[in-house]
């Protein structure tokens, strides 16, 4: 088992990395205090892994509750996040009850966000159970839900008591839903260490394959990327946006087709491919570096063109996105393989970068 530390003082947590971990009942005695757990998990996860963990915790002598979510982003609202605050005050909880996330980033995401509101605040732990949730979603505390008019503009930051990332649960995963996961691997290499890029280009086929030391070691350095960012900029204050590489135009495609339509990691992976021609179109990334990222993409078995919505759509999208200020959209791109920027990009520039990407597949040639 690998253990990294996202530092945040007194808030501080590990994340354990591993094979079997589920089972591991000492795991979870230091993270779940209180006598009763409820489990959040959904449909397709629970049947496979929730009799496990609530074995775990009724080992430790704690009582466990499990609540069952539909499955899917499109479920990602207001009437499912109550159905988990219905299960809390019919069974009673207290403050001291420890909620456990067993699923992907739509469970961990939603499960967050009850912890972070029931009596405002109560402890939880993240069991991611998708390659995209253990990479990425359940590390950071950022939770909350969706709305029509744009992708997680509600919710509130609320850390985990710990990430416990079984290796062993993305044996199950279909290979749609593996792939969308190796979006997040890409972006943190893309984004923040050329090396680790060029470390993915080579195992893309064992990283497929779900070749579980590869797959580990994967998992353990997009954490430590993202924890130590959190650990700088706990709330987004500036560092942490660079992790949204990608994500300005993958959530406006999300949005646009509606959610549940595209994966979230298909639409971060082909946001990717728009990021990285929009980086060329300005001069910041010469077309051996926008190929590299469209080829890698492409290898990954995620769309590299994206749907046509229209560019006006596109831009009224991406204007409700967090990043944005007095209706200004911020862009990650990147100044280089390996480092990220935050910016304001010309309109003709963009417009120019959504017409290109919906007409044909991206090319090595270099663009009008």
């Amino acid at each position: 088992m690998i253990t990294l530390e996202v530092s945040l003082g007194e808030r501080s947590y590990p994340i354990h990395i591993g094979t079997g971990l589920l089972d591991q009942t000492e795991l979870f005695r230091p993270h779940v205090r209180g006598q009763h757990a409820v489990i959040v998990t959904n449909e397709t996860v629970g049947p496979l892994y929730a009799a496990r963990v609530q074995a775990s915790l009724a080992a430790l002598g704690k009582t466990v509750r499990t609540v069952t979510l539909p499955d899917g982003e499109a479920f990602k609202q207001w009437e499912t996040l109550n159905l988990i605050f219905d299960a809390l005050l019919s069974a009673g909880a207290d403050r001291k009850t420890t909620l456990i996330a067993l699923g992907g980033g739509v469970v961990g995401d939603m499960t967050g966000f009850a912890a972070a509101c029931y009596m405002r605040g109560v402890p939880f732990v993240q069991v991611p159970t998708t390659l995209l949730s253990q990479v990425d979603s359940s590390v950071g505390g950022k939770t909350g839900i969706n709305h029509p008019l744009g992708k997680n503009m509600i919710g509130a930051f609320h850390q985990p008591n710990a990430v416990i990332a079984d290796i062993d649960t993305l044996r199950t995963l279909p290979e749609r839903e593996l792939a969308a996961g190796l979006a997040e691997v890409i972006k943190h290499g893309a984004m923040a260490d050329a090396e680790y890029f060029g470390w993915i280009e080579r195992n893309i086929r064992a990283l497929h394959a779900c070749d579980p030391d590869i797959m580990a070691l994967a998992v353990k350095r997009s954490c430590e990327i993202k924890a130590a960012v959190v650990a700088q900029d706990e709330r987004e204050g500036g560092l942490r946006a660079m992790l949204n590489f990608g994500h300005t135009f993958g959530h406006a495609i999300e949005a646009g087709m509606g959610y549940g339509e595209w994966l979230h990691g298909e639409a971060v992976g082909c946001g990717m491919v728009m990021a990285a021609d929009l980086s060329h179109r300005l001069g910041f990334i010469d077309i051996e570096t926008r190929a590299r990222v469209v080829q890698l993409i492409r290898a990954a078995m995620l769309p590299v063109v994206a749907p046509e919505l229209g560019t006006d759509r596109y831009i009224e999208l991406m204007k409700v996105d967090k990043k944005a200020e007095a209706g200004s959209i911020k862009f990650i791109l990147l100044r280089k393989l390996g480092e990220a920027f935050i910016t304001t990009v010309p309109d003709p520039d963009l417009r120019a970068t959504l017409q290109h990407a919906v007409l044909r597949p991206p090319t090595e040639a270099p663009v009008a």
